[in-house]
């Protein structure tokens, strides 16, 4: 082999051997390098992540603050039970009213509770698991993994979930027809995420009969049926939306004419300033078991809604 074919065949070698441990330079220094630009990157996201979640707690903490502020200064027809005349509003249909000793056949006791989850809700689900007796929730929207369990558990153990609005926020629901509807299909859409069901029946906020919706409630009622939600109200008021009641005067309001009832619903609410409805709630199932041909039972396809109705209808 002569001279020139010899060092020709070393730059190669020379060239071959360069080349390889560029290579593995480069292998071992990109990872490296993409590692550190991601990390930088993760870094600034999960900045950007913190920031945006303080925003929306404080932006969650303004609109409780918000709705507790329209819930003092706005007029609830949930508060205040039955509605009068004087009112000169909306009223409830006759037969929510039934006279003494109208009805003699099997009476149906409703118990639905508004607003939960909350606090209570497993205490509430532990008291109805011992009378082995089933009620219904109307919830709203907190998005929060302490309060997923407990709209699970009320499924699993036989009870009936409905809706009673996402945000709760009677001036933001009620201010357009759009604004219903975003807050109806909010709430759907996050009840069917976390129990794997699309809940069919409604209770609006503050009722059908409420005063503070500038759209004409007819149309929102409308949009139920279009999407098959049945809307059910109530015609029996524990007057516990006041939060000031004694146990004993829940017990009284809930339990007082119910043999007049053939399908009688009571509202009582799941929420943290609640407690009194909480320690009524066993002397109330009690008390409602012990009446002759009475049964405490859920809403179902098969219930008959109760409904309020606007006064000139």
């Amino acid at each position: 082999m002569s001279d020139a074919m010899r060092n020709n065949r070393k730059k190669r070698i020379r060239f071959l051997k360069r080349l390889i441990l560029s290579v593995l330079a480069a292998a071992i220094l990109l990872p490296t390098a993409v590692s550190i630009v991601l990390g930088v990157r993760v870094h600034f996201l999960r900045r950007e992540l913190s920031q945006m979640q303080k925003a929306l707690e404080a932006q969650e903490a303004a609109m409780t603050a918000q709705t507790a502020g329209d819930a003092a200064q706005t007029p609830d027809i949930e508060a205040q039970g039955e509605l009068t005349e004087e009112d000169s509003i909306r009223t409830w249909e006759s037969e929510a009213k039934p006279a003494a000793g109208t009805y003699s056949g099997l009476h149906k006791v409703y118990l639905t509770f508004d607003d939960g989850p909350s606090i209570y809700t497993d205490e509430i689900l532990d008291i109805l698991k011992e009378y082995d007796v089933k009620a219904t929730f109307f919830v709203v929207g907190k998005d929060k993994a302490a309060y997923e369990g407990a709209y699970r558990r009320i499924l699993e153990e036989g009870h009936t979930l409905g809706m009673h609005s996402y945000s709760h926020a009677y001036q933001e629901i009620y201010s357009s027809k759009e604004a219903f509807i975003r807050d109806v299909n909010e709430l759907s859409d996050y009840l069917h995420e976390v129990t794997g069901k699309y809940p069919d029946i409604y209770r609006f906020p503050g009722g059908s009969s409420n005063r503070v919706s500038t759209v004409d409630i007819e149309e929102l009622k409308e949009y139920l049926t279009e999407i098959g939600v049945t809307w059910y109200d109530w015609n029996v008021s524990s007057g516990d939306a006041t939060g000031h009641l004694s146990k004993e005067k829940i017990i009284q309001n809930c339990t007082t004419g119910l043999e007049n009832y053939g399908e009688a619903v009571i509202l009582l609410h799941d929420a943290a300033d609640k407690k009194s409805t909480v320690e009524a709630l066993p002397e109330m199932i009690e008390t409602i078991l012990e009446m002759e041909d009475t049964v405490i039972v859920p809403i179902t396809a098969d219930t008959i809604p109760i409904q309020h109705k606007a006064a000139n209808s």
